[in-house]
């Protein structure tokens, strides 16, 4: 079990109580905070979120939120964003023009280019880096690799070792992106049945060892 205290940030735009239950599950010490907060007892943080960049970045630095990141960033504190929350981690997104990201992963969100229906809603399988001890075992079947999602845009970071997996909906895009201790999913792995837990379990592994995402 896992023991690490991690920090949920709060920002009125995700449904963070299935996150907080998985990670609880996995023996993790939850706290959710909508104000900064000391990373002193933190060992983790997650930025999770559904809805717009746009309104999304107005709220986190409305409440502060992107200082507690910054700070999380600077500390090595390692730093999880889940669907919207991995593309707040980068600079900017077409769906909100002007608007800044927290350019934590340099790169830019833009819309998924696929004749296929947007958003995309339901199961795919991920291609993970080998490199990556985000990916499950070599020999995972199909089911170790299916993840939840929801979306209709997806980040295209500007280096290509920060690309951790990527995923097929009618036309390749990044499922997950990282460097050192940050790192996010396009994904829920809260939602992700077995897989989403071992990716979490994972993740909190790797938090508990003080270790990045090997990128």
């Amino acid at each position: 079990m896992s023991g690490s205290r991690v920090l949920i940030l709060d920002y009125k735009m995700s449904n963070l109580r299935s996150a907080a239950k998985a990670l609880e599950r996995l023996g993790a010490s939850v706290t959710v905070t909508d104000a900064p907060v000391s990373l002193d007892r933190v060992d983790a943080v997650v930025l999770p979120g559904v809805g717009a960049f746009g309104e999304a970045m107005r709220r986190i630095r409305e409440q502060g939120l992107d200082r507690t990141i910054g700070d999380a960033v600077e500390r090595d504190v390692p730093v999880l964003g889940i669907c919207l929350g991995l593309q707040l981690l980068f600079d900017e997104s077409e769906e909100s023009p002007g608007v800044a990201g927290l350019g934590v992963l340099p790169g830019a969100v833009r819309r998924l280019t696929t004749t296929r229906k947007l958003p995309q809603i339901g199961w795919n399988t991920v291609d993970w880096r080998r490199d990556t001890p985000f990916a499950p075992p070599a020999d995972a079947g199909t089911l170790d690799r299916a993840y939840y999602f929801v979306h209709s845009f997806s980040v295209h970071p500007e280096r290509e070792g920060h690309v951790l997996g990527v995923c097929d909906h009618g036309g390749e895009f990044v499922a997950a992106a990282g460097d050192r201790h940050v790192a996010g999913v396009q994904f829920h792995p809260e939602k992700s049945s077995r897989a989403g837990l071992a990716l979490l379990d994972r993740w909190l592994t790797l938090v508990g060892e003080r270790e990045g995402v090997g990128v």
